[in-house]
């Protein structure tokens, strides 16, 4: 099996008038970086990517590239509500030293396959740089798999798909498209964490390793080494944890853990009625008690000794990362370093 790679999907912490708070965001990507997570994903939809600006994505983009440490990976969803937005967010990604870009599908309206196709293509050749399809269809358009496949096909800069749609039939499906190709597979969707793995992926995209880094480590670190019991024990303990977090809107659930453990990132972003206040104070309870009896915080932090589950799907030379070139598109060199 490849050693796969853990990436966590971060939140947005917010403090007054519904501003991000940097200094709360520098404490998130501490905690997970510390924790042995191989990377971190800015502005999915845990990071509630619909509600900000995009001078603020930026900022908190290039705020993750300098916080991070050199050996931790950044992706950058780009999700936006026109194309030429994206084209901005990706190109400054690229700018802050990003190993690769996750393209959403476009949200609200609905389209067909034949639309999402061509945005896809239009994105991955004005950017030039290693894209990720993004299926995310609990709030985007959803993509085919006919459709993904295809353009893992034939577009160069197009290298993988992250999978948030929860379609089980979809982790055997892509492996077998997959063949010899050198696509990566990264699953979204931490119900199928594990199986994912076993199935023959190469790591995964997941929101609830914001909250319990500790947790999604020791079950690659488990993959990795082989020990399969480990490994199921804490898909396990995952499985409790979803259950809990569902009562609550995505990402609120992983918002309210993450109080739990002493990352206040502010307020949510509606008014709470009487109901929603009574489930998230049972939540923070809950978390609180469970951290503890579940033994989270003491779990291995996940150092392999090799650095072998740094980079996704290595070697590939679809990965290689590019800093911009002239035109400000990526093209140019290699990145050795992000600023």
């Amino acid at each position: 099996m490849r050693f796969p790679a853990l990436y966590a999907a971060l939140a947005t912490p917010i403090g007054e008038q519904g501003k991000i708070d940097l200094a709360v965001f520098d404490k998130l990507c501490d905690f997970v970086a510390a924790r042995g997570v191989d990377g971190v994903c800015i502005g999915g939809a845990t990071a509630e990517y619909p509600r900000f600006e995009l001078d603020e994505r930026k900022a908190l983009i290039w705020r993750a590239a300098r916080r991070l440490p050199p050996d931790t990976t950044m992706l950058v969803a780009i999700g936006a509500p026109s194309v030429e937005r994206m084209v901005t967010l990706g190109a400054e990604a690229l700018d802050a030293g990003a190993e690769a870009l996750l393209l959403p599908m476009p949200a609200f309206f609905r389209y067909q396959q034949q639309d999402l196709e061509a945005t896809a293509r239009h994105l991955a050749r004005t950017l030039r740089a290693p894209c990720f399809l993004y299926d995310l269809p609990e709030f985007t358009n959803p993509i085919d798999t006919a459709t993904v496949v295809d353009l893992l096909t034939s577009e160069e800069h197009i290298v993988g798909i992250k999978d948030s749609s929860g379609r089980p039939e979809n982790l055997v499906r892509y492996v077998e498209a997959r063949g010899g190709n050198p696509w990566t597979l990264i699953m979204g969707d931490d119900r199928h964490s594990l199986a994912s793995l076993e199935a023959g992926w190469d790591g995964g995209i997941s929101g609830l390793a914001c909250c319990c880094p500790e947790l999604l480590v020791a079950l690659y670190e488990g993959v990795r080494a082989g020990d399969h019991s480990e490994a199921r024990r804490c898909q396990g303990l995952l499985d409790q944890l979803i259950a809990r977090v569902a009562v609550l809107p995505v990402p609120w659930g992983v918002r309210v853990v993450l109080r739990a453990r002493g990352i206040d990132t502010g307020p949510l972003p509606l008014p709470l009625s009487e109901e929603r206040q009574g489930q998230i104070q049972r939540l923070e309870a809950w978390a609180s008690d469970w951290i503890e009896d579940a033994g989270i915080a003491r779990l291995r932090k996940g150092a392999t000794g090799d650095g072998g589950a740094r980079s996704l799907r290595e070697p590939s030379s679809r990965l290689e990362t590019h800093a911009p070139g002239p035109d400000g598109r990526a093209g140019g060199a290699p990145a050795s370093t992000r600023r």
